[in-house]
């Protein structure tokens, strides 16, 4: 139940969070943020909030400026939408996945463009030896 639960919350905290950066925050330094997920403890006492930005590392860190000095006013709107007790505690991490992702595909292109030079220099190649690798012997007729 306690997974479930927290689970279920940091989703809620996620959408809380996109809603409260795109309306209520009026931070110039923060830049085109996406919220791209949010984790929550077992215990409910501390949120996770991964986020990307658009832009160069200027915008990134004055984006991450933004976030730091917004960071009582997210908390107190999330626990007042969640009803909870205690407020969690919410923390911001940059999110490496669009870099990860540009990795990825720079490392898919040239396996394509090798895979595509194997199959150019296979395609007129021959067998080293003869066509037919499997030597017949006269008497294996004979044995059945």
């Amino acid at each position: 139940m306690g997974e479930a639960r927290a689970k279920q919350l940091a989703d809620r905290i996620q959408v809380l969070v996109a809603e409260l950066l795109e309306r209520r925050v009026k931070d110039p330094r923060l830049g085109f943020v996406t919220v791209t997920d949010a984790k929550l403890t077992a215990d409910l006492g501390e949120a996770s909030v991964f986020y990307t930005v658009y832009g160069d590392e200027q915008e990134r860190a004055s984006t991450a400026a933004a976030l730091e000095s917004a960071r009582g006013l997210i908390r107190s709107e999330v626990g007042k939408a969640l009803g909870l007790r205690r407020a969690p505690s919410v923390a911001f991490f940059l999110d490496a996945i669009p870099e990860n992702a540009g990795q990825i595909a720079e490392l898919l292109a040239k396996a394509r463009q090798a895979d595509a030079e194997v199959a150019k220099a296979a395609a007129g190649a021959k067998p080293a030896g003869d066509a037919d690798p499997y030597k017949r012997r006269e008497d294996d007729d004979d044995d059945e």
